[in-house]
């Protein structure tokens, strides 16, 4: 399979039209945070403030209006997205549910599951984390050791899971198990289901960052319980299913937005200043133009996914060349302030510099390696 074309596409006016109203929400009730405090964004966990984009309706925005969703298109999601990432908003607390988990519910839940999650996704009700990797499986996802038995009342979970994204502050996880065969048989075998987390014998460990933060944590199932309704689709489907739940993680805006925050503090900094000198103009020149080329890439994602179409591969793409941006800026930025020591950098400047070059080797590990994305790549050219 080759990787299509991807067509230069527009955001429709009528969902461009979001952005003024998101942009006064935002300023209302982030406007006065520090940016080294907003640079956490969708790493930053807050439950009231995922509550009061739900009361707006800005939860579960392309869900259907039957399950508690506003009923929009992906682009609509893609304005509020942009809005949000780009100004810092701590997003981390719904943003799986209503990025990847809700989707996926949508598409392969039964009709039970989508009245009883898409709901409380919406409204802010229902947190999810997803369990994929685990230890000393790096991202070779197919070498799943968990293992889900099913039994007469439904599934006994045992395995573990690691660098699960706010599995300390979710209700739920969709995970990644074995109900048949063994690591041998790689991808078959492999199915979904949906954990509560409160159920006994789930424990939750915490991983602490280089930053101080706490974002990753390890999961545990020692005889978890799971009713027969814990499963997610097809047994057996969880490897098409997984695939399909990592474009809608892929295919978004996240991908370029995780140092802007950093770049507009550094753009004020240089006009309080005055800085406009040819090292400053030409990195600037550098990060817009990147940006730029990757923005209108991902909005023609959005395109395909408007017309049914699934870009699985682009958003591969896409993702593996954000991934760079995202951890270019704080370098770039980080050299052009060291070139001019004598020019006084502001406090709050130079926390969320140290802040991002302390996160900044994550963003090529989250929602799948450089290395693993790059064989994914070459296999859809035909190169291997």
């Amino acid at each position: 399979m080759m990787i299509d074309t991807l067509e230069l596409s527009d955001i429709p006016a009528e969902d461009e039209a979001l952005r003024a109203e998101i942009r006064i929400f935002l300023n209302d009730t982030i406007g006065h945070l520090d940016p080294d405090v907003r640079a956490r964004s969708w790493m930053g966990f807050d439950a009231d403030f995922s509550r009061r984009l739900a009361e707006r309706g800005w939860l579960g925005l392309t869900l259907p209006t039957q399950y508690g969703g506003a009923g929009n298109g992906p682009f609509a999601r893609f304005v509020l997205s942009e809005e949000l990432l780009a100004a810092g908003a701590p997003v981390s607390a719904h943003w799986i549910a209503d990025r990847q988990s809700g989707p996926l519910i949508l598409k392969y839940g039964t009709e039970a599951q989508k009245q009883f999650y898409l709901p409380r996704i919406s409204n802010a009700e229902a947190f999810f984390c997803i369990g994929m990797s685990e230890p000393d499986s790096g991202s070779d996802l197919a070498s799943i050791r968990t293992r889900a038995t099913r039994t007469e009342h439904g599934w006994t979970l045992n395995g573990s899971k690691i660098w699960t994204t706010n599995a300390q502050h979710s209700h739920y996880m969709i995970a990644l198990v074995r109900t048949s065969g063994d690591t041998a048989d790689r991808y078959k075998g492999l199915s979904q289901i949906i954990i509560d987390l409160k159920l006994p014998g789930v424990t939750v460990r915490p991983i602490k960052d280089m930053a101080g933060d706490a974002h990753f944590s390890e999961v545990f199932f020692d005889n978890v319980q799971c009713p027969a309704d814990a499963l997610i689709g097809t047994e057996g489907d969880g490897w098409a299913q997984v695939n399909a739940e990592l474009a809608f993680e892929r295919s978004g805006p996240e991908r370029l937005y995780s140092s802007m925050v950093l770049l507009e503090s550094w753009l004020l900094h240089c006009r309080h200043v005055g800085i406009s000198d040819a090292h400053t103009v030409a990195a600037l020149g550098a990060i817009v133009s990147w940006l730029a080329v990757l923005r209108s890439m991902s909005i023609s994602l959005t395109a395909k996914l408007v017309r049914g179409e699934n870009p699985a591969l682009e958003a591969t793409l896409v993702k593996d060349l954000g991934t760079e941006i995202e951890q270019a800026i704080p370098r770039i930025i980080g050299d052009v302030l060291g070139a001019s020591p004598e020019t006084p950098i502001p406090a709050s400047l130079r926390r969320t510099l140290v802040y991002l070059e302390q996160l900044a080797p994550s963003f090529s590990l989250r929602g799948g390696t450089r290395e693993i994305l790059r064989g994914i790549i070459a296999r859809g050219l035909g190169l291997r």
